[in-house]
């Protein structure tokens, strides 16, 4: 099983570093393949920690992975020797991490423009975490992005600083009215930085297909989640990337024939945040009970989740999409106490019935969801390790997940914990 790929099945936020961490004292690499620090893995150890990763990788907690940051993640360096420092002096080991030279920068200007476009399109806005993300992503694709590798060269870096800052200074003083960037001040800050990233940047391709060769498993980590794919989520409301499970290959220099797994991971019920189309979204005392039940706060940015009932029509999309072999469904210990659980499993649109995502933007944004209820259950379940220590009803909720994703249901989370999980199939098998 040389490598497997983790992703979100919905919009974000499903759990994905506890499933990596659950997962990393038995893979040799894990690897972040794409976005930048507008994600946030949280991972509560054995004994209690909390830890909140935003660009390292969720298997930086397991002491034997070696932990890559691909060519497909943009990287904030302030931010990341900020985590890396953070992490050391909780006693974590960050020599293994390595990063990509070919791995974008996210710049000044970045960050600048993504804050002041979102203020300019007010109630048009993306929803974005302003982390200058998407302007990072855009000038990738210009062809004038600033990589890691322009750190260890001084006369290509403040070259293409500079014919980036023409441009980009232009934009921010006469269409913004915001202070110019000075090309000398941005260079100096960022030839800091390359001095304390120098022993981190490496060629991880060739670590990467020499670990396959040798068989070694190889954990490529997605950041946001299928619905947030820039191709494939609800554009424009999306990330700047590829975090599907076909991204992994491009955003981490990996060949399609050598993933074996795919692991979906998706909510017992639904979150998103920022905005954009969301069918199933609550705005009762059921809404705001699953967000104070499940602590629906953002990572990165503390903004409230929006909370809504399990669908079962995006799970199926990203199983199709991904090619999900395995499910993990998280936080179904926040159901507790329900009477009924709604799953929907269709939308109407315009009078009709659509089983599947339908093809247009307009007609998701009018989907109004078909929902079919289950009876909930009372008992605590956060004590339950196998799938009989599960009251009857919640083994029903996830038998029918199941059978509407289309996926197995291989470990349900009942609680934050690292351990706390009743495994149906073993990932690794």
């Amino acid at each position: 099983m040389p490598a497997i790929v983790l992703i979100g099945a919905q919009w974000g936020d499903e759990g994905k570093g506890k499933v990596t961490d659950l997962l990393g004292e038995r893979v040799d690499y894990v690897v972040r393949y794409s976005g930048g620090n507008n994600a946030g893995h949280t991972v509560i150890t054995p004994d209690g920690q909390k830890y909140a990763l935003h660009l390292m990788p969720s298997g930086a907690l397991s002491p034997n992975a070696v932990i890559v940051i691909g060519n497909g993640v943009v990287v904030d360096p302030k931010v990341l020797l900020a985590e890396i420092d953070g992490l050391a002096e909780r006693g974590v080991d960050v020599s293994r991490l390595r990063i990509s030279g070919d791995a974008h920068l996210i710049m000044p200007h970045h960050r600048a423009l993504d804050r002041v476009v979102e203020r300019y399109l007010g109630s048009s806005r993306i929803g974005t975490t302003g982390r200058g993300i998407g302007p990072a992503y855009g000038d990738k694709v210009a062809r004038m992005g600033i990589r890691l590798q322009d750190l260890l060269d001084p006369g290509i870096l403040r070259k293409k600083l500079e014919l980036a800052l023409r441009e980009k200074n232009q934009i921010l003083f006469k269409v913004y009215n915001r202070k110019a960037l000075d090309v000398d001040a941005v260079t100096e800050e960022y030839l800091a930085y390359a001095e304390r990233l120098r022993p981190y940047i490496a060629e991880t391709r060739t670590i990467l297909w020499d670990a396959l060769d040798r068989g070694e498993i190889v954990l490529l980590e997605g950041a946001q989640a299928t619905m947030l794919d820039m191709d494939h989520g609800t554009y424009p409301f999306v990330t700047s990337s590829n975090p599907t499970a076909g991204g992994a290959c491009v955003g981490a220099g990996i060949p399609p024939t050598a993933i074996t797994r795919v692991i979906g991971v998706s909510k017992a019920y639904t979150t998103r945040v920022g905005s954009g189309p969301f069918p199933t979204e609550l705005f009762d005392e059921n809404g705001a009970h699953l967000r104070k039940i499940g602590a629906e706060y953002g990572t990165t940015t503390g903004r409230e989740r929006r909370c809504g009932w399990f669908d079962a029509v995006v799970a199926r999309y990203a199983v199709r999409l991904n090619g999900i072999t395995d499910l993990v469904v998280t936080k179904l210990d926040v159901l507790t106490g329900l009477e009924k659980v709604p799953i929907c499993v269709g939308y109407e649109i315009d009078g009709k019935r659509y089983d599947d995502m339908p093809m247009t933007q307009t007609g998701f944004h009018h989907a109004v969801p078909i929902y079919e209820e289950h009876d909930g259950w009372w008992e605590d379940i956060s004590k339950a390790r196998s799938e009989a220590e599960l009251p009857e009803n919640a083994r029903r909720y996830i038998a029918r997940i199941e059978e509407l994703c289309g996926a197995r249901v291989s470990v349900v989370g009942v609680g934050p914990g690292r351990d706390e999980n009743v495994i149906r199939h073993n990932l690794l098998a």
